[in-house]
């Protein structure tokens, strides 16, 4: 069956496959910081910080993607941005989905990592300042491998949190094939073209994806709670 479906529309699984790891690179790398700091701070503003990472959340995707088109276009920091190398806007490129998608992914990775960290306790990096072991050697050492659940919990949610977006990448990216024309939105272009064959194999398709990652996720989640006794 999948063999009769048009070339644009592998195109799309190839684009969004490669946007989801790229933001999923990103979001871990941006997030992990944020996620630590949160998780070790005092400051009684560090909830404000963790409500502006979380409003991606409850915020519309329209909305989101309205202020990131202001932010991302030709009158932005993004235009400025893409006059460093000839461009007009980073609005409607790849490299626009993936700002914008890393936006929308953050408190799906940073919340889990953020429990994780948490959940270690004072102890362990109390015992390795006993053995002389500096901050960072510390966070590597033993704050990263015991946060390991929460690390692989908030890259499967933000791979398919990426995978699955729609509003945000429409808004900021548009229809263009081979560009910014993930799966989700050759589904909508499908529906309103009225092409259902193709739309009702692509949405069984992601219908299957989400069933595995959240089945990845519950089975992740006993693991690490047996691992945890």
């Amino acid at each position: 069956m999948t063999e009769s479906l048009s070339p644009d529309v592998w195109i799309a699984v190839r684009l969004t496959i490669d946007l989801a790891a790229i933001t999923t690179i990103v979001v871990l790398a941006i997030g992990t910081p944020i996620a630590w700091w949160l998780s070790r701070t005092r400051a009684w503003w560090k909830e404000v910080i963790a409500t502006i990472v979380a409003m991606p959340l409850v915020l519309p995707p329209t909305v989101l993607g309205f202020y990131l088109l202001v932010l991302l276009g030709p009158d932005g920091p993004g235009g400025t941005i893409a006059g460093l190398w000839g461009g007009r806007t980073l609005a409607f490129s790849f490299t626009g989905l993936v700002i914008g998608s890393v936006v929308y992914s953050l408190p799906f990775v940073v919340q889990p990592i953020r429990n994780a960290f948490e959940a270690m306790g004072e102890r362990p990096l109390e015992v390795a300042a006993t053995l002389r072991a500096s901050p960072w050697r510390a966070f590597w050492t033993v704050a990263v491998p015991l946060a390991r659940p929460g690390f692989l919990t908030a890259a499967v949610l933000g791979f398919a949190h990426t995978v699955g977006e729609f509003g945000v990448v429409l808004m900021i990216g548009g229809n263009i094939p081979g560009a910014t024309k993930v799966l989700s939105v050759a589904i909508y272009d499908y529906v309103e073209t009225s092409q259902w064959r193709e739309a009702s194999i692509l949405s069984g398709g992601m219908a299957a994806f989400a069933f595995v990652v959240i089945l990845s996720m519950i089975l992740m989640q006993k693991r690490a709670a047996r691992v945890g006794k």
